[in-house]
């Protein structure tokens, strides 16, 4: 299953128990009607994926729904769901220029003092 929205929080990633067990939190809103704010958690090695985004992100989330019964002390029996995130795609637009560095000032080039417009160059422009 797949999930989109835009990311509200990607929490720090934690430790628990004594096999280092990992787990990161992230909420995204929904985009529709009536929108969803949900939490998915990644765990062990996926919970890496979300280093490379940021808050107010875009993003379609690969899902699993994990369920699972559990029986309290007294006898009462309890059923608990997650959602598991397991891939994470970027959909925010790129900003125009992408990852291209600025350009610097026209002040940092030297000047062109050897130009000759009557020279031919095979140029198509």
């Amino acid at each position: 299953m797949e999930l989109q929205g835009k990311i509200k929080l990607i929490d720090e990633t934690k430790t628990y128990g004594n096999n280092g067990f990992r787990k990161r939190e992230l909420v995204i809103t929904t985009e529709e009607q009536y929108p969803q704010v949900i939490m998915i958690e990644f765990v062990q090695d996926k919970t890496d994926l979300l280093n490379a985004f940021k808050v107010g992100q875009d993003v379609k989330v690969s899902i699993n729904i994990r369920g699972r019964e559990w029986v309290n002390p007294q006898g009462e029996t309890k059923y608990f769901n997650s959602i598991q995130g397991w891939r994470i795609e970027n959909l925010s637009k790129a900003p125009a220029g992408g990852d291209m560095p600025p350009m610097p000032p026209a002040e940092a080039f030297e000047p062109a003092n050897d130009f000759n417009e009557e020279e031919h160059d095979d140029l198509p422009f």
